[in-house]
């Protein structure tokens, strides 16, 4: 492509220069012979007046030599007399040229030997007509034209290596963005998905450099999206497992017993191992697009249903308060159903039998807020247990097997709607986690936080004095 656009470059420069450069120099021609001529006019005119009062052949002769082309030799007389034509000076055309010119009465030029000859017919004073010979040499009329056209073509060659000088700087700018960009496809073709191109050169290829950086963008997205729902789905195996290790727990002693409990545990690791495998990006959320939505008390209301009966079997108390009214959020159904298993799934897994726990939901007007509180030990390190992966063996919730998706789940859940998530201390003295849920897509500003925690202390006072004590109870 740069050598196309070079060739093309010189091929148009030089039929330009062609295209002026030949016309001038002929123009340039034109003009030295013009010159050359009238300068032969203007010294044929200088023996006119002398011709006008005297014949004389000796007169006629010191007027030719006086003048500076009769002292060259440049300059003769033809005067018409009775035994023949009388001659003055030196003669290069032919007698029937000078008689034509006389007969004719109109200048004229004929080539000689040498040059050419200006035929200038002038009136005598006893009405017969005279002709006066100018030679103009031939290096005279084309004086100056070869330095015109060396210098023309000295022009016409610069004009070309100009050309392609600038044509291939030209053709630089372009085919390097170019390469730039068909590398770069080829590069994210072979899976280098960090591969980005420079947005420079020509108008039209940065915009296909915005459009393929763009589209390697959407690419990775959409390989972390998938890796995500992976990590996401799999982790939705943790409610079922939960049931499934409570049910093996129960089950006593024997060898069925043991290995129904050795399936399970090789299951919960098979599904961490997925989970730890697909999540190393983080997902773009979903939860906030336009017709996604739900009842958040309807949802929680079967979900407390599905864990209660697990939580009589465990002993635990069970809360629920703020759900006997329909409450809109911007939430997919099946996201706020896995927000919160993942959350009473945690409730399950690390702590004791027998601790209570509470799930309570306030709206506020601009936000639904959900509480889910335990009487657990609590999390030493709540920021710690919301950088996903944290968690662990040695991260916040101390407990082997966690992967840390739960909490960023429901993080993503509530950031979708421009809310957010907090863990704290609850007022039944372990963690309490806070999801704040907005319902018009804007994130809550300092003031509107500091509400959410008013609210639920409140809420927390509230049920201090209208708690139900009986196991899996509903409000």
């Amino acid at each position: 492509m740069r050598w196309a656009l070079v060739k093309v470059c010189l091929a148009v420069t030089a039929m330009v220069v062609i295209a002026f450069a030949v016309p001038l120099g002929l123009v340039i021609r034109e003009m030295a012979s013009d010159r050359a001529f009238s300068d032969a006019e203007r010294q044929a005119a200088m023996i006119a007046p002398t011709l006008s009062i005297t014949t004389d052949r000796e007169e006629l002769t010191r007027a030719v030599l006086s003048t500076e082309p009769g002292d060259r030799g440049r300059l003769a007389v033809h005067v018409p007399a009775e035994g023949g034509p009388l001659d003055i000076g030196t003669r290069r055309a032919t007698p029937k040229d000078v008689e034509t010119v006389r007969k004719a009465g109109r200048a004229s030029i004929t080539e000689v030997a040498g040059g050419f000859a200006l035929l200038q017919p002038t009136a005598l004073g006893t009405g017969d007509i005279a002709v006066v010979e100018v030679f103009v040499p031939e290096g005279e009329v084309s004086n100056g034209v070869a330095t015109a056209w060396l210098m023309l073509a000295g022009v016409g060659v610069a004009l070309i290596v100009g050309s392609v000088a600038v044509a291939d700087r030209l053709g630089v700018r372009m085919v390097q963005p170019a390469q730039r960009l068909a590398g770069a496809a080829q590069d994210l073709g072979e899976g280098r998905l960090g591969t980005r191109v420079p947005e420079e050169g020509p108008t039209e290829l940065r915009s296909a450099a915005v459009a393929f950086n763009s589209m390697a963008d959407q690419v990775v997205q959409l390989l972390a999206n998938e890796r995500e729902l992976a990590a996401d789905l799999s982790h939705r195996l943790r409610t079922p497992l939960t049931v499934l290790r409570l049910n093996a727990a129960s089950l006593g002693e024997g060898p069925a017993a043991e290995q129904t409990r050795a399936a399970v545990q090789q299951l919960e690791h098979e599904v961490d191992t997925i989970i730890r495998t697909a999540r190393e990006q983080r997902p773009q959320t979903q939860g906030g697009q336009p017709g996604a939505g739900c009842d958040a008390s309807e949802v929680i209301r079967e979900r407390m249903g599905f864990w209660s009966a697990l939580a009589e079997d465990e002993g635990r108390e069970v809360r629920l308060a703020g759900v006997d009214r329909t409450v809109r959020i911007p939430v997919a159904r099946p996201e706020l159903a896995a927000a919160l298993d993942a959350l009473l799934g945690n409730v399950f897994r690390h702590t004791p039998e027998g601790t209570a726990f509470s799930v309570d939901v306030h709206h506020s007007g601009d936000a639904v807020i959900v509480l889910v509180s335990d009487a657990g030990p609590g999390i030493p390190d709540p920021k710690a247990a919301l950088a996903r992966g944290a968690s662990g063996p040695d991260g916040a919730s101390g407990s082997v097997g966690s992967t840390g998706l739960g909490l960023d789940i429901v993080r993503r859940v509530a950031e979708s709607t421009g809310g957010d998530l907090r863990i704290g201390r609850s007022v039944l003295g372990g963690t309490e986690v806070r999801i704040w849920i907005g319902l018009h897509g804007s994130r809550p500003e300092r003031g509107r936080r500091g509400h959410g925690r008013r609210v639920g202390r409140r809420l927390g006072r509230q049920r201090g004095g209208e708690s139900r004590t009986a196991t899996g109870s509903q409000h």
